[in-house]
């Protein structure tokens, strides 16, 4: 039934803003369409889209909202946004951590939050 059919990420945040500031710099994603007047933001990320969104809700999610396979860029990108001030998550339960980076077999993960908390992954593995 939706196999054949593409889907998107879509955040809830308090202000967007903010979410814009951080979205559009801190991260670095392209901005596709902006509604205006609270509409949602929709970036450009990869071939799919992300939507970001205002609601009371926001934040209140506490697993992943986001995960992004970026393969062997994954230091690269992890300097980049601690070079933009972001924070990363550390899980001791989650194999050895090699600074930011934890390191589980072949698999190479981070985490890191956006303003209202949403929990956002890297790796670097393939997303198929």
């Amino acid at each position: 039934m939706l196999s054949d059919h593409d889907s998107a990420a879509i955040v809830a945040v308090s202000d967007l803003a903010r979410a814009r500031g951080f979205y559009s710099d801190v991260l670095g994603l392209e901005l596709a369409g902006d509604g205006g007047d609270g509409m949602p933001l929709v970036y450009k990320t990869g071939a799919t889209r992300l939507t970001v969104y205002a609601s009371k809700e926001a934040g209140t999610n506490r697993a992943n909202a986001v995960c992004w396979a970026v393969g062997d860029e994954l230091d690269a990108i992890v300097s980049a946004l601690a070079a933009n001030g972001v924070r990363f998550e550390h899980y001791p339960d989650i194999g050895r951590l090699d600074g930011d980076v934890h390191v589980a077999g072949e698999a190479r993960l981070v985490w890191f939050k956006d303003p209202d908390g949403n929990i956002l992954h890297l790796n670097n593995l393939p997303m198929s």
